[in-house]
Formats: C-alpha cells, sequence, structure tokens
C-alpha cells in the first residue's frame, strides 16, 4: 500500500482519478503543458496521465503522488503570504522501482508556477528520499532530467545529487525531438550528509 508522506509545509499523497481536475487547475497556473522540457498534463492529456502511473502502480515499478501544500495560519507559517492552503500545486512519483536491486529514480516531477521557488520542492524531495532511504532501503536514488533545462540541473544539484553523465537520445519527446538526458544520483553512503544539507534548509524557510 502506498503511503502518504507528510512534512510541514507539504503532504505528498497517493495519485487517484479523482485527482484529475486539480491536477489539471494546478498545470493551468503557468499554463505547463505548453513546456517543450518536460511533460506536463492538460485537459486533453490528464486521463492518460493518471492511468499511465495508476497502471504503473498495479505493477509495483511507480508510487505515484500529488503534491498538496498543507494548510497554514493567515501569511503562512513560512512567512509567504501567496501560499495557498490545502491544494494540489503539483504531482511527483517514485517510478524505475527496482526492488531485488534497492533502487529506483524520482521524477515526472511539477509544479504549478506560484509554488515554484519555495520550499515546496525542497521539502518534497526530502520526504521522497528520506521514505527511499530509510523505509524502502534504496542504495541508490537516481534523477534524470533534458540536457536543455538547465533549471532542472541546478535545482537536482541543489539537493545533493551528483551528476554521472548524459545519456544519448534517452527519449523522444511529444513534439518528436530525440532528447539527450543527463544523470544524476544519490546512494546510500552520501544519505547522512544530503540529509542533513536539506534539514538546515528547510529550518531556514
Amino acid at each position: 500500500m502506498q503511503p502518504t508522506l507528510s512534512g510541514t509545509s507539504v503532504e505528498l499523497q497517493p495519485l487517484r482519478e479523482e485527482h484529475a481536475p486539480a491536477l489539471v487547475e494546478a498545470a493551468a497556473d503557468g499554463q505547463l503543458w505548453d513546456m517543450k522540457l518536460t511533460v506536463v498534463p492538460g485537459a486533453a492529456t490528464i486521463d492518460a496521465y493518471i492511468a499511465s502511473a495508476l497502471a504503473g502502480r498495479a505493477a509495483g515499478t511507480v508510487m505515484p503522488f500529488v503534491i498538496v501544500r498543507r494548510e497554514r495560519d493567515a501569511g503562512g507559517a513560512s512567512g509567504d503570504a501567496t501560499a495557498s492552503t490545502g491544494r494540489i500545486v503539483g504531482s511527483t512519483r517514485f517510478w524505475k522501482i527496482d526492488r531485488a536491486n534497492r533502487k529506483l529514480e524520482i521524477g515526472h516531477t511539477w509544479l504549478a508556477a506560484s509554488a515554484q521557488r519555495s520550499a515546496v520542492n525542497t521539502e518534497a524531495k526530502y520526504l521522497l528520499l528520506r521514505h527511499a532511504f530509510e523505509v524502502l532501503h534504496c542504495v541508490r536514488v537516481q534523477f534524470t532530467t533534458d540536457e536543455l533545462n538547465e533549471k532542472s540541473r541546478a535545482a537536482i544539484l541543489r539537493i545533493g545529487a551528483i551528476q554521472e553523465g548524459v545519456v544519448r537520445h534517452e527519449r523522444i519527446m511529444p513534439d518528436g525531438r530525440k532528447r539527450n538526458s543527463v544523470r544524476f544520483s544519490i546512494i546510500d553512503d552520501e544519505w547522512p550528509s544530503v540529509k542533513a544539507m536539506l534539514e538546515t534548509k528547510l529550518a531556514a524557510r
């Protein structure tokens, strides 16, 4: 059974079919489905997006989540007066779960424009990494992003991952472009120091 992962600012809840309208609303904040460097669902694609994620969960290779901004007092506990309360602001997942080799990938992550450049992504990644290393006992967690997506590459480095290299023509994007992907990882020996760094960042928010 897939757990809910709860933090101070965000809660990661198991993706369900009924989340479709809220996910489309979150993606509309910034018209994210128009992005060329990642795939974000819109009204026309949300049903297939969720069906694919749930099929992966049934197969045991995917744990898809919605990212919910937790309710706060007026003005926000961190002083973020623009924060939505108790609303879905994006999605993320574990995928490529390989239990025999105790490894997985964190990916398919996207956030509404108003939730970007906030503590949301940092805490969501912290919750995922803590669950991967401390509950699932992973020895490796990897991340993959578009070679052209400099913003995403910088964000992955900021959470303590190590860049490993470029995988050429790793996937074909919806517009037909053959994407080169950059792969990063955190291994179990590195998790204690990465955890301490992330906790320091979150405490400073």
